[in-house]
């Protein structure tokens, strides 16, 4: 089993820049991927990022790709979401996943993470 934590979440104004971190513990070297989803209140949990464990290869959501950076520590055991110019539309709860199948290339389908963190609270004011 793998546990995900995240952290970093808050309330913050449009425009500023917040970092998410998710540590994963337990059987760690059984998961390739870890990435970032996020569901905002009434719709549906999006694809954001995610990256290699290994190779460090990253993919993004378009919404995401001009603001925001995923990356990991250098044992690939913690990864960070560094959130820049903060939407009021970038509020929702956030959550890591880990994928235990896809080795080099991430996915962005929900259906293929196998592990869930419980989600951190992001909401960016106006």
């Amino acid at each position: 089993q793998v546990q995900l934590v995240e952290s970093g979440g808050g309330l913050v104004q449009a425009g500023v820049s917040l970092r998410l971190s998710c540590a994963a513990s337990g059987r760690t070297d059984s998961i390739y991927i870890m990435g970032w989803f996020r569901q905002a209140p009434g719709k549906e949990r999006e694809f954001v990022a995610a990256i290699s464990r290994t190779t460090g290869n990253a993919v993004y959501a378009d919404s995401a790709k001009a603001r925001f950076i995923i990356s990991r520590d250098n044992a690939g055991n913690t990864v960070y979401l560094q959130m820049n110019s903060l939407k009021p539309e970038d509020t929702a709860v956030y959550y890591c996943a880990a994928d235990r199948s896809n080795v080099y290339y991430p996915s962005k389908i929900r259906a293929d993470y196998d592990y869930w963190g419980q989600g951190t609270q992001v909401t960016v004011s106006s």
